[in-house]
């Protein structure tokens, strides 16, 4: 019998092998990319999108997609090349050393926290009040703590409930499309929408463009992913092929739900509802409102699940490199999960749901992981020079450096007011960088 290695609680093993248990393989990884991306913003940015590209809803989410695999490759090659919790931090500390580290990892973890709490009073929101009414405080606490607790126990459980959470997601999706199609049939949609680019006060390539911006943001989440490669089985094959098909598959769903939804319902309907998707099932008939609302809840608290996952581990690995205290680093011997890390960053996202003004940052997320993205990408050619002893995944060339400069014409489609809310979020952690690297330089000195 083969003698494990010998564990500590704060992360480290005696032979220098991961303390994190590798308990996923490729479906599992697969479902837990693909439940994350289709979390609960699909279910209103319909609505948004047309409100910017007009009918054509179905271009800014094909529009998106591309893009999104322009950096998920990069992703895909730095994933295999360092599997190890950590992901953006790591790849930026590697590249430009620990203050674009902290930077990056600070980018990904505030998003990650705020999506954590903005979900957790998503959930007591109206889409509970279908079925019980209860203070949002009780609500959100009970909530988090149960993500935690879940959390907690392990990978292979987590990404199991994903599993099922995901089927209901992707299930409500389809039945989107298929009542859509149904609506069309019986000769109730027009066509004729999907082709109609812009509206009258943005024109048609910049009503796209915007709405791209607006889509992007429903391809979030496969980034953080590679926070959970240190437990893939095997990273190498399976991270690549669980990426890319994820993403793909979440693609092609949100284009059929884009087409349908915009051939089956009136533009301006789709703009002016806070629940487009519901304005698809109404029209159609035959589906009970509860029935969509159990499955919106079903989508939040998955959504909350996996950047809970994310939140955690990022947090595990920036402090095992120093960018973090080293109290997070520490597991639970038996459990090998990291319990210090999914207890501060579950309690940050419960002060932030009390605070109830969660929309002021959550605003700034789109920003926020494009400065997490271009560091990325820029990082993958600057690691060229760092030749791995494994194999691992390889992206052409023009394929970063065309992610980089994705990242860059997003960023000029943001909204002054959300650049001057999000400068201030990433001024804090330019401040907290810059301590954490003098830090860092008087502990080796």
């Amino acid at each position: 019998m083969t003698t494990p290695p010998a564990q500590t609680t704060d992360g480290a093993s005696q032979d220098g092998a991961s303390p994190l248990k590798k308990a996923l393989t490729t479906p599992l990884l697969y479902f837990f990319i693909l439940g994350d991306v289709l979390g609960a913003g699909v279910y209103v940015l319909v609505g948004q999108i047309a409100a910017e590209s007009g009918g054509a809803v179905w271009l800014p989410l094909l529009l998106a997609l591309l893009l999104s695999l322009l950096t998920a490759a990069s992703y895909a090659e730095l994933a295999t090349k360092y599997p190890r919790a950590g992901g953006a931090s790591h790849y930026a500390t590697l590249a430009y050393g620990p203050f674009a580290g902290f930077l990056a990892g600070y980018c990904m973890l505030a998003a990650g926290i705020v999506s954590v709490a903005a979900l957790a009073r998503g959930f007591a929101g109206d889409y509970l009040t279908a079925f019980v009414s209860l203070p949002v405080v009780l609500v959100a606490a009970v909530f988090l703590c149960c993500l935690a607790l879940l959390n907690a126990r392990g990978i292979s459980e987590s990404t199991r409930a994903n599993v099922a959470a995901t089927v209901v997601e992707v299930g409500g999706l389809l039945l989107v499309v298929g009542l859509g199609a149904w609506l069309f049939l019986r000769g109730d949609g027009d066509p004729g929408r999907l082709f109609r680019f812009g509206t009258a006060d943005t024109g048609a390539a910049a009503g796209v463009l915007s709405g791209t911006v607006l889509s992007y943001y429903s391809f979030v989440g496969f980034e953080t992913s590679v926070n959970v490669a240190e437990e893939t089985r095997d990273p190498r094959r399976s991270y690549p092929r669980a990426l890319f098909g994820a993403l793909v598959t979440a693609g092609a769903v949100y284009v059929l739900v884009g087409v349908v939804a915009s051939a089956a319902v009136p533009t301006g309907t789709l703009a002016g509802s806070s629940g487009p998707l519901l304005e698809v099932v109404r029209a159609a008939g035959g589906v009970p409102p509860k029935l969509f609302s159990a499955i919106a809840l079903v989508a939040v608290a998955n959504g909350a699940l996996l950047t809970g996952i994310m939140s955690s581990r990022l947090a595990y690995g920036m402090a095992r490199d120093g960018l973090l205290p080293r109290f997070l680093t520490r597991v639970l011997p038996r459990r090998r999960t990291p319990w210090a890390s999914i207890a501060a960053t579950t309690a940050l996202s419960f002060l932030l749901a009390l605070t109830g003004d969660v929309a002021t940052l959550a605003s700034t997320l789109v920003l926020l992981l494009l400065v997490v993205f271009f560091l990325v990408n820029t990082a993958v050619l600057v690691q060229r020079r760092d030749r791995a002893e494994h194999p691992h995944f390889r992206a052409h060339t023009g394929v970063p450096v065309l992610g980089a400069v994705s990242c860059v014409v997003l960023a000029t489609q943001v909204e002054a007011e959300v650049w001057a809310r999000g400068l201030i979020v990433i001024a804090v952690g330019v401040v907290l960088g810059v301590v954490a690297a003098l830090h860092r330089r008087r502990a080796s000195s």
